[in-house]
């Protein structure tokens, strides 16, 4: 059966789910946690999406995410690429880490926003890993009570749903997820419902399959035709072996626009050239540093994505 496209609502909220490839861990230490933590702002500052609640266990993660004008398979792809290559470097491995594509149900916030954030702060108490969720340090459940800060979560609508006050708001936001406390599994938000990637009322579905679907991604043929000009190389040569510094480097922003655009897996552009996964990886870690830099060079690959997504 084929997949549905994706569906992209500027403005929508959305509960993705990132699991480790076959219920492998995703997260090793306290330090993986925290780079994750660092990528998920960087991505917020990038994309512009704002991040409701989270919950990072062992072998996945859940966000509530609500994304502005960018694709969320944009954002989550470069998060997950991103934090996949801190873990395969940090563990000396090679390879996929998540599983398969990412799952995201778009929900109508107007009837699931709270419930949505409780059901992802209890995670832990569900799990039988801790009895309050507030003993559970990774979540977004002790920033909404005032015991951390972390500026990239966005407390501010869902705490206002309880009252103006933020001291009242934390209090009832508290004894909002204690009534829920003995709650189980739930489906809905994971999918399982009629159209799985919509969570609302036959209105709220309606109004979202009539909004536009997120554009296709390019292919990969889209990329190699707009880069191998500019390297005045052609896809033979770039298969060919050879470490000659610029057919390198052009196959480092094949794999970076094959990553950013959603046209192809690193995996499958090391495939293609016949490259080893961690040498092409080295590549486009080098083309996202300078991008990171260089601010010439962001500009480049921004002027690159633009003219292969409208090609």
């Amino acid at each position: 059966m084929a997949r549905k496209p994706r569906l992209h609502v500027p403005g929508g909220v959305y509960h993705v789910m990132l699991r480790g490839n076959a219920g492998q861990d995703i997260f090793f230490s306290e330090g993986d946690r925290a780079v994750f933590y660092l990528l998920v702002q960087e991505g917020i500052e990038r994309f512009g999406h704002r991040v409701h609640g989270f919950c990072l266990m062992t072998h996945h993660v859940h966000l509530l995410l609500q994304v502005a004008d960018v694709p969320l398979s944009r954002s989550l792809q470069n998060l997950a690429f991103r934090y996949t290559r801190w873990i395969n470097r940090e563990r000396g491995q090679v390879g996929h880490l998540f599983q398969g594509r990412y799952k995201a149900v778009l929900v109508d916030a107007d009837a699931y926003l709270l419930e949505l954030v409780r059901y992802i702060h209890l995670n832990p108490v569900r799990a039988g890993l801790v009895a309050d969720p507030a003993e559970y340090p990774w979540s977004g459940h002790r920033a909404y009570l005032g015991m951390e800060t972390l500026p990239w979560l966005h407390t501010e609508w869902v705490l206002g749903q309880f009252a103006k006050r933020l001291a009242t708001s934390r209090k009832r936001y508290a004894a909002f997820v204690a009534a829920g406390m003995a709650e189980g599994h739930r489906p809905e938000f994971h999918g399982g419902d009629d159209d799985g990637r919509v969570l609302g009322e036959e209105s709220f579905l309606a109004q979202v399959l009539e909004a536009p679907l997120a554009p296709p991604p390019p292919d990969l043929a889209a990329i190699l035709d707009y880069v191998c000009p500019r390297y005045e190389t052609n896809v033979d040569a770039l298969g060919k072996p050879s470490r000659t510094h610029h057919l390198a480097e052009a196959r480092g922003v094949i794999g970076w626009l094959a990553m950013h655009t959603g046209a192809a897996t690193l995996t499958e552009v090391a495939r293609r050239f016949h490259r080893d996964l961690a040498t092409l990886s080295q590549a486009v870690r080098r083309i996202d540093l300078a991008s990171q830099q260089d601010p010439a060079a962001a500009r480049k690959l921004k002027r690159a994505i633009n003219e292969i997504t409208k090609a």
